[in-house]
This record gives C-alpha cells, sequence and structure tokens, in this order.
C-alpha cells in the first residue's frame, strides 16, 4: 500500500471528523477563526494536492518516516479536509449529531475498504490507468477546491 496503514489512516479521519462534529466551531472559535476560513486555507491545501496529481510534481514531500504520511496527507486533508469537516458542522444546522455520527462511520467504512484495496486496485488498473484516474481526479480535486475557495471567499463580504 506505499506506506499508507488503512486502518491508522481511517482511525485518525474518523478522530478528526467526530472531534469537529462535536468542538469544531468552538475550536475555530479558540483559535480566532471562522468556518469560513477554515474552508478557504483548506481550499487552497486542496487545489495543490490537485495540481500535484495533475502536474505529477511533487509539491508535498514525502517524510522518510511512512507513518506520517498517514496522517499528512491522507487522514488530513484528503480524508478529513476542510471540505469534511466544514460539511459535518453545517449539518448539524439541519440534521442531530447521531445521524451524522452515522454518515461518518458508514463513510469511514467505505475509506476503509478502499485503502485496503489499493493494491487490487493498482494491479487491475496498470500504470497507465493509475495516472489516468490520478490525472482526472486532480482536475475534481481543482475543481471543489476553486468550488469551496469561491464559495467561502464570498462570505467574507457578508
Amino acid at each position: 500500500m506505499g506506506g499508507i496503514q488503512a486502518w491508522q489512516a481511517t482511525l485518525i479521519s474518523g478522530g478528526l471528523m467526530i472531534l469537529f462534529l462535536f468542538v469544531g466551531e468552538d475550536l475555530l472559535h479558540v483559535l480566532g477563526l471562522n468556518v469560513q476560513s477554515f474552508a478557504v486555507g483548506g481550499s487552497i491545501v486542496i487545489f495543490l494536492l490537485g495540481l500535484e496529481m495533475v502536474l505529477g510534481h511533487e509539491i508535498f514531500k514525502a517524510d522518510a518516516d511512512a507513518k506520517s504520511g498517514t496522517f499528512v496527507p491522507i487522514a488530513f486533508p484528503i480524508i478529513a479536509g476542510s471540505g469534511t469537516l466544514t460539511t459535518i458542522m453545517s449539518l448539524k444546522a439541519n440534521y442531530g449529531e447521531w445521524y451524522i455520527l452515522g454518515g461518518i462511520v458508514i463513510n469511514l467504512v467505505v475509506v476503509y475498504i478502499v485503502l485496503r484495496m489499493l493494491n487490487l486496485i493498482e494491479r487491475a488498473l496498470g500504470k497507465n490507468g493509475l495516472t489516468a484516474v490520478r490525472k482526472f481526479f486532480g482536475v475534481i480535486l481543482l475543481a471543489i477546491a476553486v468550488k469551496i475557495f469561491s464559495a467561502n471567499l464570498a462570505m467574507f463580504g457578508k
């Protein structure tokens, strides 16, 4: 799996999501931030990750310690990034915490299964297939980053 510890990445991501579900807004306020600032900052990181995938140039340097790669950039910001954490906090306005927690658990089961199957996916797609998928999802990440950035930047004027 290229140094990605599926169970560890899933647990760290889940912990971040659950933490933000219950104390996210308070944590941001302690830091003097609002949800929009967090989302804009996170969108820049997502944009850089998307550029890295599309251009094939390493922006986030790999650490010699493979376990640190499980946390950054896998668990945060890819799995539990600003978009995910902002969405979790936004969902609280319309849904109960237990429903959101159930959604987080279902999401984490899917994430774990995909992370565990990375070797199988890699073999099935081959080198050229992986390159195509990486570039495609890099463009998707770029589009998501631009959407998050523009939507939250517009909120600063309000």
